[in-house]
This record gives C-alpha cells, sequence and structure tokens, in this order.
C-alpha cells in the first residue's frame, strides 16, 4: 500500500506542479481526504517530488538552459543579448521568492498547511485566472519583458508559498495581466520556477539532514521520484501546447469545483462533531 499511496502523491505532484492548480494544496487535500499519514511519507518524499518535478522541467527545456548557461558568463558582464537579459530577467524575477522564502516560510509550513487554506486559495487563484483572461491583452512575447515587470511575476511566485495559490497558476495570471501571450508567459514562467524548485528541494535536504536518513524507505521515495518525473514531462509538454490555442478557464472551474468540495468536505467534518 505504501508503494501504491507513494505512486499516486508522486502522479498529483507531477500533474499539479506544473498546471495551474497547485501542487502543495493537492497533496495537502490528497492526504486529508484519503486518511494518508503524512508521516509515512514525510519530509524527504517532498523532496523526492520536488527532484522528479526538477529534472521534468529540466528535461523539456534542456535546450533553453544550455543557452542560459552559455550566457551566463555574458549577462554577468553586462552584455545584452537576448539570452543575456532573459538570463538577469530570471535572476530578478527569482529574488522576491527568496527573501519571502528566508523569512516566512517556516511561518508558513507551520500555520497555512490545511484544508481550509487551500479551498481559500483555489478560490482567490481562479479568479485571478479568469481576470487573466479577461483583462490582459496578451500580445506579447517574453523578449519585452522589463526588469519591473520580472519582480512582479517573481513576487507572483512568491505568493505561491501559501498552498493552494499555485507557482504557475500566480505567475501566469500576473504575466498575462501584462499582456503576455499564454505560451510566452509559460516559458518564461517555468524557467523562472527552476531556481524555486531547485532551492525548495535544498532547503528540504537540509532539514532531512538535521534530522537523519537512517531507516528511511528508499524504494517509496524512488517510486515518487520517478512517477513525479515521467509525469511532470508529460504534463509540462502537453500544457505548453494546450495555451497556444486554449484559455485558462478550465483551470478555473476546476478550482472552483475542488474548493467548493473542500468547503463542503469540511463543513460536513464540522456538522459531524
Amino acid at each position: 500500500m505504501d508503494l501504491v499511496a507513494a505512486a499516486l502523491l508522486g502522479v498529483v505532484q507531477g500533474l499539479t506542479e506544473f498546471l495551474p492548480v497547485s501542487s502543495s494544496g493537492h497533496l495537502i487535500l490528497a492526504r486529508a481526504f484519503s486518511g494518508w499519514d503524512p508521516g509515512r511519507f514525510g519530509l524527504a518524499f517532498d523532496v523526492a517530488c520536488h527532484v522528479g518535478t526538477l529534472l521534468a522541467v529540466v528535461a523539456y527545456f534542456r535546450r533553453d538552459i544550455f543557452r542560459l548557461a552559455v550566457a551566463a558568463p555574458a549577462a554577468l558582464s553586462g552584455r545584452d543579448g537576448a539570452w543575456e537579459r532573459l538570463g538577469r530577467l530570471i535572476v530578478v524575477g527569482t529574488l522576491p521568492v527568496v527573501v519571502v522564502g528566508l523569512l516566512f516560510a517556516d511561518a508558513i509550513e507551520t500555520t497555512l498547511r490545511s484544508p481550509l487554506v487551500v479551498a481559500i486559495a483555489l478560490t482567490v487563484g481562479a479568479i485571478g485566472l479568469l481576470a487573466a483572461e479577461w483583462l490582459g491583452e496578451k500580445r506579447r512575447g517574453d523578449e519585452t519583458l522589463g526588469y519591473g515587470e520580472a519582480v512582479a511575476i517573481g513576487v507572483a511566485q512568491a505568493s505561491a508559498l501559501v498552498p493552494g495559490i499555485s507557482r504557475s497558476g500566480a505567475t501566469l495570471t500576473v504575466a498575462m495581466l501584462l499582456g503576455l501571450r499564454r505560451e510566452a508567459a509559460a516559458r518564461f514562467v517555468f524557467l523562472l520556477s527552476l531556481p524555486a524548485i531547485v532551492a525548495a528541494a535544498l532547503k528540504e535536504s537540509i532539514d532531512i539532514a538535521a534530522v537523519g536518513v537512517a531507516g528511511l524507505p528508499v524504494g517509496i521515495f524512488a517510486v515518487g521520484l520517478v512517477t513525479s518525473a515521467v509525469v511532470g514531462y508529460v504534463t509540462v509538454k502537453f500544457f505548453i501546447r494546450y495555451l497556444a490555442g486554449h484559455t485558462l478557464h478550465v483551470f478555473a472551474a476546476y478550482r472552483l469545483v475542488l474548493a467548493a468540495l473542500t468547503f463542503a468536505w469540511l463543513a460536513a467534518g464540522w456538522s459531524a462533531r
């Protein structure tokens, strides 16, 4: 049963890390609805899933990442080529999540990881997606982004530390409100997510090292890593193509339905007391 649960949670992570529906919120709800004990998987399993989704986005954007790496020295020297500028935009856009993570990550982890918070955040995020579709001009490419706009998208990414908000959902919302086309916004926000995913995995790894790794069920973590990586890659590939010709309405509707079900589940629990 542990392996089955690990595979299912890996699938959930792989699907929801990149779709605008919140991976952290789905993991919280999956565990709450199913009664699975988070302690059976714990922090180490979350690290495995983060590594899996990191491998997925690296594999899909490997050519872009290679060009960014090659351009890094010139970017540091101030050269204004396309890849050099994109690299600087990613660095600038990453700063807000670094600051918020260092100052508030522990508080968020201990106080906001609840189904109620997730339901509220799902609702807020759905409204944001609808606003982006209705109000955003969606005509610009990511090469037109300014540094201030990258910071604004980075602030949206930082807000996704609240479970239920969704990193891709919040950043896509702001990018589209700034006028970016859906597919151009998705490319930028997925590349922007790389440092944040790496940082999350490193932080959780440090926390694991502090408490020791003896006796951890390696097989369970391997299943979570592999399933989240494979499903994550397929999801990124699908989502980028999907955005070229479709709106985000279906994801907003899904968020609202899931939020309503969560509110109903919570209300039923309260009424049963």
